[in-house]
Order: C-alpha cells, then structure tokens, then sequence
C-alpha cells in the first residue's frame, strides 16, 4: 500500500505457464489507451488467449507502452489499490499471490474470502511503509502481470524478464493533474479491455455514476470547509493533501469547501501554525492501519490543537487510506462514509 508521498509490498511453480509477450516503448501520454487488432491468424505466445477479440492491446501506462497480446492469466498483486477492479470484474481467481497489506475493513464477506484464498508472499514494510520484496521472489510466481510497483521491484527490472507491470495513473511519478470520479470510470474501462471484460465494466461504471451522484445530492458539508490530513502517530511530520489528490473532488462531492484548494499539490508538509490559520470546520484523518483514535490523538494533541474548530467541536474522523486514494470504487465508499459521519 502506498506512504502518502508514494507517487502513494519462492514458492516454485513447476507446471509450465504459457504468458503474453509484452512489447515496451516509452510513451509522452500516462493515461491513453487504445486498442490494435492481431493480424494473420492472431496465434502467438498468449495461447487461446491470443485470438481474443481486442487484441493485442496497446496501453501508455505511467509514461510507458504496453502491449499485451492476450488477456492476463497469472497475477501478482504488490498492492492492494486493483482489487475493487479485479473483483468487480470477477477475475480475482486469476491473482495467484499478493504482497503488502489487505485491511479487511475494505472489503465485503465475498471479497474477504476471495483474498483469503491468494498466498500472501510478504506483508512486511520498512519504517516508510514501503513494501519489502525481492524479485526472484515474484518472478519464481511466473506472472504474465504484475499490479503495483515497489520501491525495490521497478518496472524495469521486471521488464528484463519480459513481465508486465500495471500500476494505478494516481500513483504515477506525474500523478493525474486534476483526479476526479471520472479516473475511476475510466480505470474500470482500462481493466475491462485488459481482461477482456468490458461489459462487465460497462454496468459497474454505470453502477457507480449512479451512486456518486446521489450521494453528491446530499451535500452534507455544504458551508463548512474541510482539509484530509495524513498524520504521524507517535509524533512527526503532518501532510496535507491538494487538489492533485482524490482528496479534493471527494470533499467537494461531500458539499465541502477544500482548505487546501490553492495548493495545486497531491500530499505536502503542512505546519500546525498552518493548519490554525486555515482552520477547517472538519477534518479527515487518512491512516494505512492501526487504531483509529491513535491517528486521531496525532492531530487532537498537537501543541495549538484545541483551538482547532474542527477539534473543538469533535468533527474529526480517521479513514482508512484507500477510501480516499488512489482513485478506484473504494473512494465512493469512502464518499458514503464521509456523509454518513457529517450528515447526521
């Protein structure tokens, strides 16, 4: 799972796998993706897969070009921020390991069970929060794709052994300039077309517009302002998060005014002398596990704090990192639980 400045973890496999080709050149654009058909008979190295309609497919990933010739058959999660995707999708069976951390607050009974049954390769982090794995690890998996890059795992590294990399557009070393509900849409699009499931997505982007707009109906923050935090525990620097995040358009769903709107930022240092002046009506405490009023005491106790309105008057609430960001349908769970605390 990604630290808030993240831009944000053998067993041998004997039976032979047969996986996609992957072709990489670097590309200007993060976000296009757009689709080739296979020419002469569409066999190659994707197998039965190879013919699938939509393929190859040619996708700008993080500034870099894939082409995937087939949909994916062996996965590895190093990340948790695809799975609201995989499982909306129903493709979740084709994940054979993960790494990093899967709080089961995120997800219902049938997502809960399908990661149950993925092998956990690592969940241990260093004391940034970044994931620790080594490559011979996920390459003894044998994937065709890997979701989520790491610190010591990078694309390229898995690119020399011709394994594919996909990583969510918001944790992109450029991020995404305005982040919106409509890079969830969009990304629901991009695995469909990935997975050759694009009716599938289809019905869930419609399911979700539906449920964003009625919960931006409710404006349950309308005149009053509200800042996202990311806090230290047990003392340390605070970040704030601009309107680079998915922090500012899910504020602004919630009826909120963004504190923070003139930062054109997505995660920053900010000083408490800062956040006094500011003074927000509401603040949102983002935290990646733990007890939620240990998230909660980081900001309440800080020297100046209780004159802080929203500690003042209790209108504090900690959330689970992946209800905010990166963008994906967690951040319309995370839009829900907002109004549900301030709607009252």
């Amino acid at each position: 799972m990604a630290s808030p400045t993240t831009h944000p973890m053998t067993r041998p496999v004997t039976r032979p796998v047969i996986r996609p080709v992957i072709r990489r050149v670097i590309a200007p654009a993060a976000l296009l993706l757009a689709t080739t058909t296979a020419c002469g008979s569409g066999a190659g190295a994707a197998g039965e897969d190879a013919g699938a309609e939509g393929f190859p497919l040619t996708m700008s990933n993080c500034a870099t070009e894939v082409t995937i010739d087939g949909p994916p058959e062996r996965i590895v999660m190093l990340k948790s921020s695809a799975v609201p995707y995989l499982h909306t999708l129903g493709v979740m069976d084709r994940v054979v390991a993960r790494a990093g951390d899967y709080p089961a607050d995120y997800y219902d009974t049938e997502t809960r069970a399908e990661l149950d049954n993925i092998p956990l390769l690592t969940d241990e982090m260093d004391t940034s929060g970044h994931l620790q794995i080594s490559k011979e690890v996920v390459i003894g998996e044998e994937p065709d794709l890997v979701l989520g890059e790491v610190d010591n795992l990078s694309r390229d590294t898995l690119d020399a052994v011709d394994i594919d990399l996909l990583e969510e557009p918001a944790m992109c070393p450029e991020g995404v300039k305005d982040p919106g509900f409509d890079d969830i849409y969009s990304q629901l699009e991009t695995y469909g077309r990935v997975f050759d499931r694009s009716d599938e997505a289809t019905k869930a982007i419609a399911d979700l517009r539906r449920r964003v707009t009625t919960l931006e109906a409710e404006k349950v923050g309308e005149g009053r302002t509200a800042a996202v935090l990311y806090p230290t525990v047990g003392g340390g620097v605070t970040y704030a998060y601009g309107t680079r995040s998915m922090a500012h358009p899910q504020l602004e769903a919630a009826g909120f005014e963004d504190s923070f709107a003139d930062v054109d930022e997505r995660v920053f240092e900010v000083s408490t002398e800062d956040l006094l002046a500011r003074d927000p009506d509401v603040l949102i405490l983002l935290h990646n596990s733990g007890d939620p009023k240990d998230v909660e005491k980081a900001i309440t106790q800080l020297p100046g704090a209780e004159d802080l309105t929203a500690v003042r008057n209790g209108d504090v609430m900690a959330q689970l990192f992946n209800f905010t960001e990166p963008p994906s349908a967690l951040s319309v769970d995370g839009l829900e639980r907002i109004n549900d605390r301030f709607g009252q």
